[in-house]
């Protein structure tokens, strides 16, 4: 009766062994078959959600196009200088930007020598020209949804310059600051907080030109300028 009862045990252990192997079998021991964790979205649809280090599109490389350069008269949608446009994602990687190869982009040639954003305006810096060009080096994607914020950080140096040089300073600096308004500086941030025309402007209200004129501030970006405002706009 031995032998019987050894055989019995041997195969259900071979079949209990089998049934673990199939259980992941795209597993690869590096987050897989999904794109939440391990894996990398080239979709160019989304993306950068759920812990992605992708640089985000939709947070910090739109925003940098639509003040630096879909300015009036420039790269706006009714300018469309030299037949480029930067005011949405199909706009901005129609031509000039290929994905995977930063340096045959044009677009970022043009950004790195200087003539753009235009004469008069500030120069991208080298922090935002670096995420630039990795954000063409990871394939140049649309990924949405990823930008961190936290509307409990409200500082002027914590949130408020970092938005207005991501947003704004694009337009609203250099010699040629739109309308005369300075926006690098934190004496130009408050005169415009104070008066009613930044978060006027930011909502899009009735009787402001509406800021950022190609975009829109999130929710929490707008929270975090009305935050400040009532904490009395400290240079913090």
């Amino acid at each position: 009766m031995k032998k019987p009862i050894m055989l019995i045990a041997l195969v259900a252990g071979l079949f209990f062994a089998c049934k673990h192997q199939v259980v992941n079998p795209d597993d690869s021991g590096s987050g897989g078959g999904n794109n939440n964790g391990g894996g990398t979205d080239t979709t160019g649809t989304g993306g950068g959600t759920g812990g992605s280090s992708l640089v985000c599109f939709e947070g910090d490389i739109l925003p940098l196009f639509q003040s630096g350069c879909a300015i009036s008269g420039c790269h706006d949608s009714k300018t469309k200088a030299e037949g480029y446009v930067f005011d949405t994602y199909a706009n901005i990687t129609k031509k000039g930007v290929k994905p995977g190869n930063p340096d045959a982009s044009k677009i970022l040639q043009v950004i790195k020598s200087g003539e753009m954003p235009p004469k008069g305006y500030t120069d991208f810096t080298a922090d935002q020209i670096s995420l630039i060009s990795k954000w063409i080096e990871e394939g140049a994607q649309n990924t949405t949804n990823c930008a961190g914020c936290d509307s409990a950080v409200f500082s002027y140096s914590g949130a408020v310059a970092p938005i207005m040089t991501t947003n704004c300073t694009g337009c609203h600096s250099g010699t040629n600051a739109s309308g005369g308004i300075n926006l690098s500086t934190y004496a130009g941030v408050k005169t415009v907080a104070l008066n009613g025309r930044l978060m006027g402007a930011i909502n899009k209200a009735p009787g402001y030109i509406a800021m950022p004129p190609s975009g829109t501030l999130s929710d929490c970006n707008i929270q975090q300028l009305q935050k400040w405002i009532d904490a009395g706009t400290p240079n913090n």
